[in-house]
């Protein structure tokens, strides 16, 4: 028995499933200023009482990191950073404070300069007095050797609620962005720990026999408790649930759209030979590079609770949304309305979804039945035209999926897969707009809280390894190691796998037997004058992402 919980800034959908089957679900208006009520509402909704004993997973996805992002609703961060020579860091971010230390480390993890503790204490100062309580510290190459992140933060007063060390996000060198995940994961601290918060209490309450886990932005879960660390990983939680939700439901093997449509905006991700699309080097999120793992997807403002408006007989739709459709009592004409006046939704107030519509219908020469129909053909063609121009640009690099990177794939899709609650009223539009079969799953209106409950755990290390040197680290790990001049790509390979599995192990003990892959590996000599003086190795492992089919066996992507 599974159950997915899918929080959003608007709505909160639970789903239970039991035997491959939904038995229960509920979809119920979000409470910002309560997630604890939100969460035991809904949970309630689909749950019976006592806890069944045969529940076995409880997944989470959530919004409430990217909104506080994009809302600006964060915590005031300080920043000590090292980069050392030949770069201006200072440009690097919105930090509330931002102090640039002394001291490097170079690409091959030996310190150049050292760190000056004089400088450390003075920073501390200001951070108390400015009453700065998140902190983000983050060295240039400190994947290749952490301990002057390290020193840093032993050398600060212990009076801060929230620090984040940069070698600990990502094995991946880009200063830049480390810089700004290092930053965001302290930003969003306070926001996720009270949603996580929320659910333990929960858990605690209705003495929960399971520990919950929450999806990443990849497509994974991870631990509700690891991810209090890595609260960052939870950006786009949302998307990759509507994109695990979609593969759940719809059988795909070809290349194909996926539509999320929701109340303020439709998200467009893609799919090649049935793998989703991933984002090479991390998402962007509020202009902000990162290096979170992350489906490739994309927000366009365009959603049933759109506002309609006219200029002369010009229609334009959002990408703002002013409260829900005024056959719910909202303050203007939505798509929604229109889906309701010509009878394609069963929703609300349907005179006055009928007026508001005839009132754009007025403005523009229309009939009512003619301004509904021009609305919904607009919504259509705006959504298949953005998704035409994310496929170019798609089309003119690399594709990159989840699995593997398909250099001369032309993404070339064959079908739609639509979902969210207006996706099968829209799907004549759609269809006509993309010239593609459209396929709107069973529970299409709840396919997140689905995506969310099937997902399976995902986490990756990277393993670098310089035998001159005779040493070994795994940044995601905080681990460093002596290694024999003789350690090759082999036995690096065979050690990543293993500290994976020990990694997947703590972060989700459920999921000790899921399937892991070597993703990326290097091995190229060193030489000084005319003699090779070591290996410098580096190996990148995965847990294969997937979800757990209706079926109910384990389906890898």
């Amino acid at each position: 028995m599974f159950l997915g919980l899918d929080m959003g800034g608007t709505h909160t959908d639970a789903v239970l499933i039991e035997a491959g089957e939904v038995k229960h679900y509920c979809k119920i208006e979000t409470d910002p200023e309560n997630f604890h009520g939100t969460v035991t509402k809904a949970l309630e909704a689909v749950l019976s009482s006592p806890i069944p004993p045969s529940l076995e997973r409880l997944n989470l996805s959530t919004t409430v990191c990217t909104n506080a992002i994009v809302s600006n609703n964060t915590s005031p961060v300080g920043l000590l950073l090292e980069p050392g020579p030949g770069l201006n860091a200072r440009q690097l971010s919105n930090a509330a404070r931002t102090f640039i230390l002394t001291g490097a480390i170079d690409h091959r993890g030996r310190q150049t300069a050292p760190l000056k503790k004089t400088e450390i204490k003075a920073a501390d100062q200001k951070l108390q007095a400015a009453g700065i309580k998140h902190l983000a510290i983050v060295g240039k190459f400190s994947t290749r050797n952490p301990e002057h992140e390290i020193r840093i933060k032993q050398t600060l007063s212990p009076v801060y609620d929230y620090i984040t060390l940069g070698h600990r996000l990502s094995g991946r060198l880009n200063f830049p962005r480390r810089v700004h995940t290092a930053y965001l994961n302290s930003a969003v601290a306070t926001t996720y720990n009270a949603f996580a918060t929320a659910i333990e209490k929960y858990r605690q309450e209705k003495k929960f026999p399971i520990a919950p886990d929450i999806l990443k932005a990849d497509g994974g879960t991870m631990s509700l408790q690891a991810s209090r660390n890595l609260p960052v990983e939870t950006i786009l939680s949302g998307p990759a649930a509507s994109i695990m939700g979609a593969l759940a439901l719809a059988s795909v093997r070809q290349d194909a759209v996926i539509l999320d449509i929701g109340g303020t905006t439709t998200d467009i991700a893609f799919l090649a030979d049935g793998v989703p699309l991933f984002e090479p080097r991390g998402i962007t999120l509020a202009g902000y590079p990162t290096l979170v793992r992350a489906l490739y997807s994309y927000s366009l403002g365009l959603g049933g609770d759109s506002c309609l408006r006219t200029d002369g007989n010009r229609l334009s739709i959002g990408p703002d949304r002013q409260g829900p459709a005024c056959a719910l009592g909202g303050p203007c004409p939505t798509p929604t309305d229109a889906l309701i006046a010509l009878g394609r939704l069963d929703l609300g107030d349907k005179t006055a979804a009928r007026k508001a519509i005839a009132s754009l219908g007025k403005a523009c020469g229309l009939s009512t039945k003619a301004m509904a129909t021009t609305i919904l053909k607009q919504m259509a063609a705006s959504i298949a035209a953005k998704s035409h121009a994310l496929l170019a640009e798609i089309n003119s690099q690399p594709v990159y999926t989840i699995r593997e990177v398909l250099d001369n794939k032309q993404l070339q899709p064959r079908q739609v897969i639509a979902i969210g609650a207006p996706a099968a009223a829209l799907a004549a539009d759609l269809e006509a707009a993309f010239d593609l079969p459209v396929e709107v799953p069973p529970l299409a209106e709840i396919a997140n809280a689905v995506g969310a409950a099937l997902s399976l755990p995902t986490t990756e290390i990277t393993l670098l390894a310089d035998t001159e040197q005779g040493t070994l680290i795994v940044p995601e790990e905080g681990l460093q190691q002596k290694i024999p001049a003789t350690f090759n790509l082999v036995q690096a390979r065979s050690l990543a796998l293993e500290i994976l599995k020990k990694r997947l192990q703590r972060l989700n003990p459920a999921a000790a037997a899921a399937e892991l892959e070597i993703v990326e590996e290097q091995s190229f000599n060193m030489v000084s004058g005319f003699f090779t003086t070591g290996k410098n190795i580096r190996v990148k492992a995965q847990v294969k992402p997937g979800v757990t089919p209706m079926s109910g066996s384990e389906k890898h992507v």
